[in-house]
């Protein structure tokens, strides 16, 4: 099991430094190749936070474990809520931006109900899988309508990387998606592995081990932003990412391993990740219309209800 272990920790090594130079190389090239800034900025570069679960979930789908590539999704968006953005509270509090209340808020709580509704039948197939596809493409759509229209800001540029000649940004591309596919497919072979030794479902390494390892670039993020007082990154980080999470890396179950799942899965960890979200929503409001902070005591509150989450799953395998 020791060498397991040291295969998974590679295996996020490898994800994480793989998307890094898979969105540097893809971003460089397609600015060399005279994609505008603001298409570059909207997918490569939004895809890049999400590219170790979307990777590591399309792999479990190829392997036939569903359960690991839902329990990742769901498991990122639990940790990302009671983890990355609780620790960054205690911290630091944080004073949500009322831009939050207008798109991003509304938008998670839209998405994590539709998530409901598709799972609510304990089947993950091809027609969840094109309506989640389906509500990525509205996404899209209007946000690409509301900036050309001037309603936003045109994405930062300064993110794109400039004076990188073609075939380095080419061998960049190459080598980050290299090291994205190798790395999902070691990282699934040896949770699955993991999950045999120990009697589990892939599920539960899915809600656990990968969705820890895929989430830390957030935790990173998010703490990061935290600790600089950019507060609006911070908490926007939290949604894009949860956001993602579910319109990106569940579709992949539902195409390529299309079956009947754990109905803990749904009732124990997809009800976790409702009532932490609509927490979220109740304490950003509120906050919102008075300006005032989210403080520590609301990050030990994320935290207590993760760590509450995890004892049961785990009373529940013993």
């Amino acid at each position: 099991m020791l060498s397991d272990v040291l295969i998974i920790c590679l295996g996020f090594a490898g994800l994480i430094w793989g998307a890094d130079k898979f969105v540097f190389g893809a971003s460089a090239f397609a600015r060399n190749v005279g994609i505008p800034p603001l298409v570059i900025g909207l997918t490569i570069v939004a895809f890049g936070t999400s590219a170790p679960e979307i990777f590591s979930s399309a792999a479990s789908a190829l392997a036939g474990e569903p359960e690991l590539a839902i329990g990742n999704a769901i498991g990122s968006n639990i940790f990302n809520l009671g983890i990355a953005l609780g620790v960054a509270l205690v911290i630091k509090p944080i004073t949500p931006p009322p831009s939050l209340a207008r798109k991003e808020l509304p938008a998670l709580m839209a998405v994590t109900v539709i998530c409901g509704i598709l799972m609510a039948n304990l089947y993950m197939g091809p027609i969840d899988a094109i309506l989640l596809i389906a509500v990525v493409g509205y996404f899209i759509y209007h946000l690409f309508s509301r900036r050309r229209d001037g309603v936003e800001d045109d994405c930062d540029s300064d993110e794109i990387p400039d004076n990188v000649s073609t075939g380095r940004a080419a061998a960049y591309l190459l080598l980050g998606l290299v090291l994205l596919v190798v790395s999902a497919e070691f990282l699934v072979d040896a949770s699955v592995s993991i999950a045999d030794k120990l009697g589990v479902s892939s599920g539960i390494i899915g809600l656990t081990l990968v969705a820890l390892g895929t989430s830390l670039p957030e935790l990173a993020a998010t703490v990061t932003c935290a600790l600089r007082g950019h507060h609006e990154l911070a908490v926007g980080n939290i949604i894009g990412s949860n956001i993602l999470n579910i319109l990106v890396v569940l579709p992949f179950p539902g195409l390529l391993a299309a079956g009947a799942f754990n109905s803990d899965l749904f009732y124990r960890d997809y009800a976790a990740m409702m009532l932490m979200t609509v927490i979220l929503l109740l304490l950003c409001y509120p906050a919102m219309r008075r300006k005032c902070q989210l403080g520590r005591m609301t990050g030990i509150t994320f935290i207590l209800l993760y760590v509450g989450w995890f004892g049961i799953m785990y009373y529940q395998i013993h």
